[in-house]
Protein backbone atom coordinates (compact mmCIF):
# COMPACT_ATOMS: atom_id res chain seq x y z
CA UNK A 1 0.00 0.00 0.00
CA UNK A 2 1.04 3.40 -0.70
CA UNK A 3 -0.51 6.31 1.11
CA UNK A 4 -0.75 9.95 -0.37
CA UNK A 5 -1.29 13.11 0.55
CA UNK A 6 -1.12 16.54 -1.75
CA UNK A 7 -0.54 19.96 -0.70
CA UNK A 8 0.00 23.34 -1.73
CA UNK A 9 -3.33 24.47 -3.39
CA UNK A 10 -4.64 27.80 -3.09
CA UNK A 11 -5.98 30.69 -4.44
CA UNK A 12 -3.85 32.61 -6.79
CA UNK A 13 -4.37 35.55 -9.00
CA UNK A 14 -3.80 34.34 -12.97
CA UNK A 15 -0.03 34.86 -14.14
CA UNK A 16 0.60 33.78 -10.54
CA UNK A 17 2.46 30.23 -9.46
CA UNK A 18 1.78 27.33 -7.04
CA UNK A 19 4.03 24.62 -5.80
CA UNK A 20 2.18 21.52 -4.98
CA UNK A 21 3.63 18.23 -3.17
CA UNK A 22 2.42 14.68 -3.05
CA UNK A 23 4.36 13.07 -0.19
CA UNK A 24 3.87 9.09 -0.08
CA UNK A 25 4.24 7.08 2.73
CA UNK A 26 4.37 2.93 2.70
CA UNK A 27 5.91 0.87 -0.28
CA UNK A 28 9.60 2.49 -1.75
CA UNK A 29 8.33 5.39 -3.87
CA UNK A 30 11.21 4.92 -6.31
CA UNK A 31 9.08 1.52 -7.66
CA UNK A 32 6.57 3.77 -8.85
CA UNK A 33 5.71 6.29 -11.52
CA UNK A 34 4.23 9.21 -10.74
CA UNK A 35 0.94 11.48 -12.04
CA UNK A 36 -0.69 14.92 -11.40
CA UNK A 37 -4.41 14.56 -12.58
CA UNK A 38 -7.45 17.67 -12.08
CA UNK A 39 -10.97 17.73 -12.15
CA UNK A 40 -12.50 20.73 -12.66
CA UNK A 41 -16.39 21.01 -11.16
CA UNK A 42 -18.45 19.59 -13.98
CA UNK A 43 -15.61 18.00 -15.68
CA UNK A 44 -14.11 14.35 -16.16
CA UNK A 45 -10.44 13.84 -14.06
CA UNK A 46 -7.71 14.77 -16.63
CA UNK A 47 -4.41 13.94 -17.15
CA UNK A 48 -1.99 16.54 -16.23
CA UNK A 49 1.65 14.98 -16.13
CA UNK A 50 3.70 11.84 -15.60
CA UNK A 51 7.15 10.98 -14.05
CA UNK A 52 9.01 7.76 -14.60
CA UNK A 53 10.45 5.97 -11.10
CA UNK A 54 13.99 7.28 -11.67
CA UNK A 55 13.07 10.73 -13.00
CA UNK A 56 14.13 10.15 -16.47
CA UNK A 57 11.61 10.61 -18.22
CA UNK A 58 8.28 13.24 -17.85
CA UNK A 59 5.19 13.76 -19.72
CA UNK A 60 2.87 16.43 -20.24
CA UNK A 61 -0.51 17.43 -21.47
CA UNK A 62 -1.01 19.52 -24.33
CA UNK A 63 -2.74 22.08 -22.58
CA UNK A 64 -0.06 22.55 -19.78
CA UNK A 65 3.54 21.77 -21.65
CA UNK A 66 5.95 24.82 -20.88
CA UNK A 67 3.92 26.21 -18.05
CA UNK A 68 3.90 23.46 -15.17
CA UNK A 69 7.08 21.20 -14.39
CA UNK A 70 6.78 17.71 -12.37
CA UNK A 71 9.42 16.36 -10.32
CA UNK A 72 10.39 14.11 -7.52
CA UNK A 73 12.99 13.37 -4.78
CA UNK A 74 12.69 10.06 -3.82
CA UNK A 75 14.68 10.30 -0.66
CA UNK A 76 11.88 12.24 0.20
CA UNK A 77 9.19 10.30 -1.16
CA UNK A 78 7.52 13.27 -2.49
CA UNK A 79 7.04 14.38 -5.95
CA UNK A 80 6.13 18.10 -7.30
CA UNK A 81 3.93 20.09 -9.62
CA UNK A 82 5.83 23.66 -10.02
CA UNK A 83 2.71 25.23 -11.69
CA UNK A 84 3.84 28.70 -13.59
CA UNK A 85 1.70 31.08 -15.53
CA UNK A 86 -1.10 29.68 -14.09
CA UNK A 87 -5.00 30.80 -15.47
CA UNK A 88 -8.15 30.56 -14.63
CA UNK A 89 -8.94 27.33 -16.80
CA UNK A 90 -6.14 25.80 -14.55
CA UNK A 91 -8.85 25.84 -11.47
CA UNK A 92 -9.35 22.05 -10.39
CA UNK A 93 -8.91 19.90 -7.92
CA UNK A 94 -5.36 18.41 -8.13
CA UNK A 95 -4.68 14.94 -7.62
CA UNK A 96 -0.99 12.57 -7.20
CA UNK A 97 -1.38 8.87 -8.35
CA UNK A 98 1.30 6.04 -8.31
CA UNK A 99 1.35 4.00 -10.99
CA UNK A 100 3.31 0.68 -9.94
CA UNK A 101 4.12 -0.66 -13.34
CA UNK A 102 6.71 2.42 -13.64
CA UNK A 103 6.18 2.00 -17.77
CA UNK A 104 6.43 4.56 -20.21
CA UNK A 105 3.86 6.97 -20.64
CA UNK A 106 0.60 5.96 -19.28
CA UNK A 107 -2.51 8.72 -18.31
CA UNK A 108 -5.48 6.93 -17.74
CA UNK A 109 -6.89 6.86 -14.23
CA UNK A 110 -7.23 2.83 -14.42
CA UNK A 111 -3.63 2.74 -14.86
CA UNK A 112 -2.97 3.96 -11.56
CA UNK A 113 -3.06 1.83 -8.24
CA UNK A 114 -3.13 4.41 -5.72
CA UNK A 115 -4.12 8.34 -5.53
CA UNK A 116 -4.37 11.12 -3.14
CA UNK A 117 -7.40 13.13 -1.90
CA UNK A 118 -6.71 15.93 -3.55
CA UNK A 119 -5.61 19.53 -3.19
CA UNK A 120 -7.86 22.43 -4.50
CA UNK A 121 -6.11 25.34 -6.76
CA UNK A 122 -8.39 28.45 -7.57
CA UNK A 123 -6.62 30.64 -9.94
CA UNK A 124 -8.93 34.25 -10.02
CA UNK A 125 -8.96 36.24 -13.15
Amino acid sequence: QVQLVESGGGLVQAGGSLRLSCAASGRTLSRYAMGWFRQAPGKEREFVARISPSAGSTYYADSVRGRFTISRDNAKSTVYLQMNSLRPEDTAAYYCAADGSGLGYRRRQSEYDYWGQGTQVTVSS
